[in-house]
C-alpha cells in the first residue's frame, strides 16, 4: 500500500531543467498565478511533472529568493534557530527573508553540521563521540551562580499520593 503516483512520468523531461522550460513556468504563472500544480504543466506546455514545476517555482524561481552565499550573520542564526526548534527547516526559513527551506537544509547538512560538531580549537576531545559534542554544543553549561537544581526543587507534575 502506497500513495498513489501523482503522474504517469511516462513521457516525461527529467533531469536538470532548461532555460526555455524556465520561462514557460515564469510566464505561465506571472499569468495565471500559482496553484493547481498538478495541471500546469499540461496546460502551460510543459513536459514535467506537476511536483517538479512547483519544486523549480518555489526554490528557484520565485521572485525575492536570494541565491548565493549564506552570510556570517546568516550562519549564527541558522545555528541559533537549530538548537531552538530542529530539523524544522520551513520554520528556520521563515526568520530568513529570501531563503528556501530547501537551501537551508542544504546548507545545514554540507556545511554547518559539520562546523557544530567540531571540538573547539586546542582541545584534545578525539575521544568523545559526535553525539556528545553535539549535545554539549546544544546545551549551554548552567550560569556559575545558578544553585543545583534538587529534587525538591523541581516544579514538575506531581503523582498520585506522592509526598513532596
Amino acid at each position: 500500500m502506497g500513495r498513489k503516483p501523482c503522474c504517469s512520468k511516462e513521457g516525461l523531461n527529467r533531469g536538470a531543467w532548461t532555460a526555455m522550460e524556465d520561462d514557460i513556468l515564469v510566464s505561465y504563472i506571472n499569468k495565471h498565478g500559482e496553484g493547481k500544480w498538478g495541471s500546469l504543466p499540461r496546460r502551460a506546455g510543459l513536459q514535467r511533472c506537476g511536483k517538479s514545476c512547483r519544486l523549480r517555482w518555489l526554490n528557484y524561481l520565485r521572485p525575492g529568493i536570494k541565491r548565493g552565499n549564506i552570510s556570517n550573520d546568516e550562519e549564527e542564526l541558522i545555528v541559533r534557530l537549530h538548537r531552538l526548534l530542529g530539523n524544522r527547516w520551513s520554520l528556520i526559513a521563515g526568520r530568513l527573508p529570501g531563503r528556501t527551506d530547501n537551501e537551508i537544509k542544504n546548507y545545514w547538512n554540507t556545511t554547518l553540521s559539520k562546523k557544530v560538531l567540531l571540538p573547539p580549537q586546542g582541545s584534545n576531545h578525539s575521544g568523545f563521540s559526535n553525539q556528545l559534542q553535539l549535545q554539549a554544543v546544544a546545551s549551554p553549561p548552567p550560569p556559575e551562580d545558578a544553585a543545583p537544581q534538587t529534587r525538591a526543587a523541581r516544579s514538575g507534575p506531581r503523582r498520585c499520593g506522592a509526598p513532596r
